[in-house]
């Protein structure tokens, strides 16, 4: 089994650079034959990315070229947006390998991918209805905003067609995107790890002297809410991440008073220092969260998590760990507690550290993620095409 990973990086990256990386330690580690082909956003203007979105791609024949190199069984596909496109699944498949694109959020029907506006989830666009993100402008710019209704109603029954599997990392995610309309039958729930070093020996959150909030800093995070939420429970936040939401978050804190603490975009290293210093980790998300890899990893290092009671999260830490969305007075109650009782903190670690050891292992991951690879070939292999003759 040989296998190539391909991933066009986001212009702010996140989770789905983490999922990336770790699903390439995982193939290391198991002595699975891999590649990597990247792009890059950063590398386009705005208009080069839209001229790559509305043909489908820009560097299908590079992909095309990369599965003969390594004699690929299997493209492994992250973001494919713009530079690979539904034409790089085509040429995957054209050169015989079986394609899986992994599922991080709902980027198929989405402008904006994360299904979200008003302080609440959306899910107007569906199937090939792309209509009301252009008529709401969701990408904040209409050129945009036509740009992407039109690209992806228009190739969406190629991703449709040249995909043997999607993966996603969550039941939620499968339910949601079937509805949405990703083929059901083709879909398959992978959960993400944490790698086994990250994993504590026991929690010291009884010891922890902030709450922690570790996330990309937009609107649909719901961040405003944590910093609403620490300063009704009179609790030392410290946020890490950037963003667009930024200046409005420390406007946000200045205006109320709250002990928050800004402090950019941190390094692996820096967050699990962080980690091992937190008294909890907030993740007061206002969409549905395809997974959470911030409270996957607080889970791993001991740490309580209080979550928004959207998509997945309810699912990853346990529903009677989540509050209403929205809504700063049920997170303040809850932190509150949380902070009184140092001793049910560690509780809660420990228990949410077991809990993560269970269905997050890397050896877990791996043995279903071969599982797949293996089910998707067997499936999945069609006769080689021209490169030329796709459309």
């Amino acid at each position: 089994m040989r296998v190539l990973v391909v991933h066009n990086r986001y212009r702010l990256e996140g989770g789905e650079e983490r999922s990336v990386q770790l699903q390439l330690a995982a193939l290391r580690h198991a002595g699975v034959p891999h590649a990597l082909l990247e792009r890059s956003s950063g590398e386009l203007s705005r208009i080069g990315a839209a001229a790559a979105l509305l043909r489908g791609g820009r560097d299908e024949e590079d992909v095309a070229a990369a599965v003969s190199e390594h004699g690929a069984d299997v493209v492994a596909v992250h973001n494919m947006l713009p530079l690979l496109g539904p034409r790089a699944l085509e040429a995957a498949r054209a050169r015989g390998a079986a394609v899986m694109l992994h599922l991080h959020n709902l980027r198929l029907f989405c402008a904006i991918g994360v299904a979200a506006r008003d302080g609440g989830p959306c899910f107007r666009c569906h199937h090939r209805n792309t209509l009301p993100g252009l008529v709401l402008n969701c990408r904040g710019s209409l050129p945009e905003a036509v740009v992407y209704a039109a690209a992806l109603a228009r190739h969406q029954p190629t991703v449709l067609d040249g995909v043997d599997r999607f993966v996603v990392p969550s039941e939620y995610a499968a339910g949601q995107s079937a509805l949405l309309g990703v083929p059901a039958e083709r879909i398959r729930v992978l959960p993400h790890y944490v790698p086994d070093e990250a994993f504590a020996e026991r929690s010291r959150a009884g010891e922890g002297g902030y709450a922690l909030v570790a996330s990309r800093l937009t609107p649909e995070k719901g961040i405003d809410t944590a910093i609403q939420a620490a300063a009704l429970a009179d609790v030392p936040l410290r946020v890490a991440g950037e963003g667009p939401a930024e200046a409005s978050l420390v406007e946000l804190a200045n205006l109320i008073g709250g002990q928050v603490d800004f402090m950019g975009r941190l390094g692996r290293d820096a967050v699990e220092r962080e980690l091992a210093g937190a008294a909890m980790l907030l993740m007061p998300s206002r969409f549905h969260e395809f997974a959470g890899y911030s409270a996957l990893e607080a889970m791993a290092a001991g740490v309580p998590v209080i979550a928004s009671d959207l998509g997945a999260l309810p699912e990853l830490v346990g529903p009677d760990r989540c509050v209403p969305a929205n809504d700063p007075h049920a997170l303040a109650a809850r932190i509150r507690k949380l902070w009184r009782e140092p001793e049910r903190r560690a509780r809660e670690g420990d228990a949410l550290a077991d809990r993560a050891r269970s269905g997050h292992s890397e050896q877990g991951y791996s043995e279903r993620l071969l599982d797949l690879y293996a089910s998707a070939a067997a499936g999945g292999d069609r006769a080689a095409q021209p490169l030329d003759s796709l459309g």
